[in-house]
């Protein structure tokens, strides 16, 4: 019995001993451990902000979620918009054709949302809510296992300690060996638990790298889904350029020559037709043609009309100034001049011959060599312009006048300058182009020309000559209703500056006072 006594407290010294040096996880398993919560925040983090970039609606079918994509309503609504407004409008045309590629681009970011649902954020859920959780569950049960072995192992030694003081020496030395039993059991319990979660840690960290190519998985999609999506988009585009180019009705404000004759299927710019043909009806007369500003608002409206390739411009028929302001803005807003960028060091030179006969052929040389639509619609509106001289005495605009006021808007430099080095260069070398060309039009262009070259304009019903002291004022030029004759006398003057510089501003407005309704005050 006392042999068996000394065994019982040889053993409780022993597990004290080792209760001491026991560690339950290794220094790896602690790292792996504190690693694999992070993680698991970061991969619940992912996992969350990925689902917000999605579109669609997670867990539907490939067909509902194709339905609930923002890009599939806006598709159906282009759609919906072009069959509206029908195959005779462009924008009708547009969205029909771009609503189609909305359309795929909608089935593109589908299956493109289908696929990280799949292959990203499935697994990263997984990792996140199951898995890594499954672990650090283990991993609580291992601490509950090792607190149970702890309280066995004390009861044993508590029990083994007190063989010395027990009065009943066989019933302690039982349920010392009871408490021992106990104790190795739960020790069993720790060890099984420590084994299966070191075996699983040991894997989480082994399948790291297959975590992280979640990730490489994203970027790869994504770039794959961008590159389906562009060839998509890609393909049509040509459908889409070749309907806008076919398009007739586009602006001629602003746009090449060639281009805006091309589509409109034109020998001479419509503006610059429909201006000459205005002006033959109503201002070949009048005084300061091309010098005296039109009001802003009847040119705006002017230019509009004509950019809408209308024909209905009988209101502008009266209002001169205006047309022939219309005519200078498209001449000047040509992207490249009538006289054309690569013939203007010729011009120019041509202009410097001090000899008149050498000088007018060198400007014949320069003027055969323009482009063929520019020299058509040039040789037109030269023909208008001598016209218009023929009537200088009333008109007072000379060949001289007439290119002062219109040559910076035929030609001009491409590495043009500030507006004074312009008016300076204009004052040189432009109106000893324009003007000598005005004068002998018949001898650079023999042909007489028909101005109404497309035959949509009809000549309107002249209007009875008003009597001397009855003339209409511009219309650009007064505002409202013409004052009655019984009214008292409105009369306004305007003063225009004689120094003919295309950049002269100097308008002054006076208003009559003699109050007379018979007041015949000249304009």
């Amino acid at each position: 019995m006392k042999k068996q006594f000394n065994r019982m407290k040889q053993l409780a010294n022993q597990t004290v001993g080792r209760a001491e040096k026991t560690e339950v996880l290794s220094d790896d398993l602690l790292q792996i451990e504190r690693r694999m919560e992070l993680v698991r925040l970061v991969s619940h983090n992912a996992h969350k902000r990925l689902v917000t970039c999605l579109q669609g609606h997670i867990g539907t079918e490939a067909e509902k979620r194709h339905k609930k994509l923002p890009l599939t309503a806006l598709s159906q609504a282009m759609q919906d918009g072009g069959s509206q407004l029908g195959e005779e409008s462009l924008i009708g045309k547009m969205m029909d054709v771009c609503g189609e590629a909305e359309s795929r681009l909608a089935s593109e970011l589908m299956q493109h949302e289908v696929q990280l649902v799949r292959d990203i954020l499935e697994p990263l859920n997984q990792l996140a809510e199951v898995d890594i959780p499954n672990i650090l569950r283990q991993r609580k049960q291992l601490a509950k296992l090792v607190l149970d072995y702890d309280s066995a192992r004390a009861r044993w030694l508590q029990a083994s300690k007190s063989i010395h003081f027990s009065t009943n020496y066989q019933a302690t030395v039982a349920k010392v060996e009871t408490l021992k039993d106990e104790m190795d059991e739960a020790l069993n319990k720790v060890e099984m638990c420590k084994d299966q979660l070191s075996a699983d840690m040991y894997n989480f960290s082994s399948k790291e790298g297959d975590y992280a190519r979640y990730y490489v998985i994203l970027v790869e999609a994504q770039a794959d889904y961008h590159r389906r999506s562009l060839a998509a988009l890609e393909g049509v585009l040509p459908t889409i350029q070749a309907q806008n180019d076919s398009w007739m009705e586009k602006p001629a404000y602003g746009t090449a020559l060639e281009e805006h004759l091309k589509r409109s299927n034109r020998e001479i710019a419509l503006p610059l037709e429909a201006c000459v043909m205005m002006l033959l009806e109503t201002g070949m007369k009048e005084e300061g043609l091309f010098r005296i500003a039109a009001g802003a608002s009847k040119l705006k409206k002017l230019k509009a009309a004509l950019d809408c390739s209308t024909s209905q411009l009988e209101e502008f028929y009266s209002d001169p100034h205006a047309v022939a302001g219309a005519l200078k803005s498209y001449l000047r807003e040509l992207p490249e001049p009538l006289m054309t960028f690569a013939l203007y060091d010729e011009w120019t030179q041509a202009s410097n011959v001090s000899d008149p006969d050498r000088r007018l052929q060198a400007l014949w040389v320069a003027c055969d060599g323009l482009p063929k639509n520019h020299k058509a619609n040039f040789r037109y509106l030269v023909k208008f312009l001598a016209k218009l001289a023929q009537d200088s005495e009333v008109n007072k605009m000379t060949p001289s006048n007439i290119a002062i006021v219109l040559g910076p808007n035929l030609l001009w430099s491409k590495t043009e300058g500030t507006l004074a080095e312009m008016a300076a260069a204009t004052s040189v070398h432009v109106v000893a182009i324009i003007e000598p060309i005005i004068q002998h039009a018949d001898w650079f262009f023999p042909d007489d020309v028909d101005f109404n070259v497309s035959g949509m304009f009809v000549a309107m019903t002249p209007e009875p000559d008003p009597g001397p002291f009855e003339r209409r004022r511009p219309g650009s030029l007064v505002e409202g209703d013409t004052p009655r004759k019984d009214s008292p006398c409105l009369c306004i003057f305007v003063s225009v500056c004689l120094c003919l510089s295309p950049l002269c501003l100097s308008v002054s407005v006076s208003r009559c006072l003699c109050l007379s309704p018979l007041c015949l005050a000249p304009l």
